[in-house]
């Protein structure tokens, strides 16, 4: 265990440094210890390769329990990264907070006690719950949400036509944003629109952005908004946990199979960066694993019992949207790096469009936040964001059966038609198996996918 002994002033007793670019020997001249980063090894200040860095080094001494080497760089760090700073220096003032809470939770010191403290009120901001208006705006803050959600829209639209009922099981982080939209475009594009059943996991876990009514309100409105555009819906929440692959969820949709084949309904599957939140451990880990028939192993993972058991159920077409990054690595530093090298993108389009102190902004940078501490200062069942790549996921699916399916040209058009109403440094682009991945600035941000069953 860490134990970090040496007691350094309260954190609003440390002096900030008086500017950026400093000079190095203020840092490194009088803290001489061995290990210490070096200005060759981190370059200019303020540099976002230099707090990289900072933070590796950091997550480094904190994994082989150098303590008096870990305190000193989040000393260097709280003054080089004040929250209030630019786009970069905001990016790793998130990073600094989570390591103090990783560090804090493994070791006494009463800097780290302090910072911890100061850390908590600063990120209040986490509990704030959406009221539908304000959701709706903070989704059509930037494309990251309303990327999937257009071109999902446009692949189930187009799979789906002809059927007079249409089954849809959302499992999606944005609580249903998606649907008023893919309800208007079914009643103009679809003629006669058909019956829409809507199911919903009601999640027991909390996860930003969050929301300040029950589904069963949110499932209220969301049949009068169907009912005012001629659409009649049903709405159906089942209470399910990602922690154990939506379970509940899968047995219910297995009781409905029979009965939704013999109606001929059409069965869509939405996943808008939910999946990301199912496990990814072995059977000998997982309590109350779902049962499925497809095979079985002591290594098959919940994610991959999951996408099974959606495969049994022979959907009509499944939608996966998440976030092309890698978070799941069990070393520290890895994944560190591997979240500093994404992450700094919201930061970077937030400057383009989110004026300093808006409402707003706190909000999105504090599920930013966290995020982040849940990546680097969580371990085991706690640490719930475990993203995989766009190549991961594929892999995934073709493994248990899917095979992807393209966008239509019509539906590229409808994703850049949206991307014209955002910054210019949103782009998209076509990938193997025509799959559509959202990019900012050249950077992969989010992928989205269309499958179907392999018969």
């Amino acid at each position: 265990m860490v134990q970090f002994t040496e007691t350094l002033p309260p954190l609003n007793q440390i002096p900030p440094f008086p500017s950026l670019p400093m000079k190095k020997n203020q840092l490194f001249g009088a803290r001489p210890w061995p290990g210490f980063p070096t200005p060759k090894s981190v370059g200019n200040f303020g540099d976002a390769n230099c707090m990289e860095q900072l933070l590796i080094h950091c997550a480094n001494a904190l994994e082989n329990n150098d303590a008096t080497l870990a305190q000193q760089i989040l000393w260097v760090l709280n003054n080089i990264a004040p929250p209030d700073g630019d786009s970069n220096q905001r990016l790793t003032c998130g990073f600094l907070r989570a390591l103090i809470a990783r560090a804090a939770k493994i070791g006494t010191c009463k800097l780290l006690t302090a910072m911890a403290n100061v850390q908590a009120n600063d990120l209040s901001m986490n509990n704030h719950k959406f009221s539908i208006i304000e959701l709706a705006g903070f989704v059509d803050l930037t494309p990251w949400h309303r990327f999937g959600f257009t071109a999902a829209n446009a692949a189930v639209l187009e799979a789906v036509e002809g059927y007079s009922v249409v089954h849809i099981v959302d499992l999606s982080l944005t609580h249903c944003m998606q649907i008023p939209t893919l309800i208007d475009s079914m009643s103009t594009r679809l003629d006669p629109p058909p019956l829409i059943k809507l199911t919903v996991a009601g999640t027991m876990e909390d996860f930003p952005p969050m929301l300040d009514l029950s589904y069963e309100e949110l499932g209220l409105k969301l049949i009068n908004f169907a009912r005012s555009r001629n659409i009649i819906m049903d709405f159906r929440v089942i209470p399910s946990s990602s922690k154990n692959g939506f379970s509940s969820l899968i047995e219910e949709l297995k009781l409905q199979h029979f009965v939704r084949a013999q109606n001929g309904e059409a069965l869509v599957i939405n996943c808008h960066m939910m999946l990301h939140y199912i496990p990814e451990e072995t059977l000998s880990n997982i309590p109350n694993p779902p049962q499925i028939s497809i095979r079985t192993s002591s290594r098959l993972s919940l994610r991959t019992m999951f996408l099974e058991s959606i495969r049994g159920l022979e959907p009509t077409i499944v939608i996966l949207v998440d976030e092309d990054a890698d978070f799941t690595s069990s070393s520290l530093v890895y994944r560190l790096r591997s979240a500093y090298n994404y992450l700094w993108i919201p930061y970077d389009t937030m400057d383009t469009f989110l004026p300093r102190g808006s409402k707003q902004r706190q909000w999105y940078e504090a599920d930013i936040c966290w995020k982040i501490e849940n990546v680097i200062s969580n371990e085991g069942p706690q640490r719930v964001e475990r993203l995989e790549p766009k190549s991961k996921w594929v892999q995934r699916m073709n493994d248990a059966s899917f095979r992807g399916v393209g966008f239509s040209e019509d539906a590229i058009l409808e994703v850049k038609s949206m991307l014209d109403e955002h910054a210019a440094g949103w782009g998209v682009k076509k990938e193997e198996e025509d799959h559509v991945v959202l990019t900012w600035k050249g950077h992969n941000v989010v992928f989205a996918t269309a499958w179907l069953p392999v018969i």
